[in-house]
């Protein structure tokens, strides 16, 4: 597999492809013969990529020359699984889903280590490892956002942010300081966080911008980008949109060129490309400077709905 740029997408066709960025070239595919892939994510190594979908975890191994190969991590999960991470140094990661429950695996013995429970009819839609590598942020279909610490394995926030409103979307910035959240109405909520390092005023967490950025229609997934000035929201309208966050959220650029909903974005390391997947079945590579895109990725035959970009150089 290349080690440069990974670029991977996956969609209700039950398949998951492997991109080369620069020529539009799909180089490998994976036939997935489960039910839909919820969630993509590559490891920070470079070497596993993880697909989510329902009841389960499925990890490909991409460290080699060969086609991927993939794992059945058993999952405890009850429900669809909706959303995947690796810690810092891919020692564990981590899921959500629509079994209400936050989950933390263990990449050595492929078992799950730690569990919390939001409840059993309140679906977990998003979750987020904080760049302290210690405490989870989740977002829930009741309109709540949680923050998990880990170290000492309790809930530490919970915090109603749209009750009764779906929250479709969460993220942290790389910083730490700055958490973005999307509703179901196209609702965004940007919150000010001074973790739990921090010594004076710990744990404080304040509301500082809260807009409408896709006029009620679905936010389905915001993204901050790497140098945290950034926002991207991708929305049931077919637009992506990029927010200022050094300006008080102001409106940058407008990507049109989806023609359907527009599921999952992710950006590139330096924060000047994102990558977005939509249900017109193809994938687009944008310029965030030009507000263009410059490749299109075609071949799946249904709805493209997450893909994981890596571009980062391992040490």
């Amino acid at each position: 597999m290349p080690q440069g740029v990974i670029l991977c997408t996956a969609s209700y066709d039950k398949t998951i492809r492997l991109w080369e960025p620069t020529t539009n070239v799909c180089s490998h595919t994976i036939n997935y013969t489960d039910p839909q892939v919820n969630a993509l994510c590559i490891s920070h190594n470079k070497h596993l990529l993880a697909a989510a979908s329902h009841n389960h975890i499925r990890l490909f191994q991409l460290a080699t020359s060969d086609p991927p190969r993939g794992r059945t991590m058993k999952s405890r999960h009850t429900a669809n699984i909706l959303a995947i991470g690796f810690q810092q140094e891919d020692k564990w990661m981590y899921s959500a889903g629509e079994d209400g429950t936050v989950r933390v695996w263990d990449l050595r013995t492929f078992t799950c280590q730690r569990e919390y429970s939001v409840s059993s009819n309140n679906h977990v839609n998003s979750v987020v490892l904080h760049p302290n590598q210690v405490e989870l942020i989740a977002g829930d279909q009741k309109g709540y956002l949680r923050i998990w610490d880990l170290t000492e394995d309790k809930c530490a926030y919970k915090i109603c942010v749209c009750k009764g409103t779906p929250i479709r979307s969460v993220d942290v910035s790389q910083d730490g300081r700055t958490i973005a959240v999307a509703n179901q109405k196209g609702n965004v909520y940007i919150y000010h966080y001074k973790c739990y390092e921090e010594t004076e005023n710990n744990g404080v967490i304040r509301l500082i911008y809260q807009f409408n950025a896709h006029f009620n229609h679905y936010i389905l997934k915001c993204k901050i980008a790497p140098n945290c000035t950034q926002l991207a929201t991708c929305s049931s309208d077919s637009t992506v949109r990029l927010w200022d966050l050094s300006s008080q959220c102001r409106l940058q650029k407008t990507l049109n060129g989806h023609k359907k909903w527009v599921w999952d974005c992710t950006y590139n390391s330096d924060s000047s490309y994102l990558v977005t997947a939509s249900s017109d079945l193809t994938a687009k590579l944008w310029d965030c400077n030009r507000g263009e895109y410059i490749k299109e990725y075609k071949g799946h035959a249904k709805a493209v709905v997450c893909c994981a970009l890596h571009d980062t150089p391992v040490l």
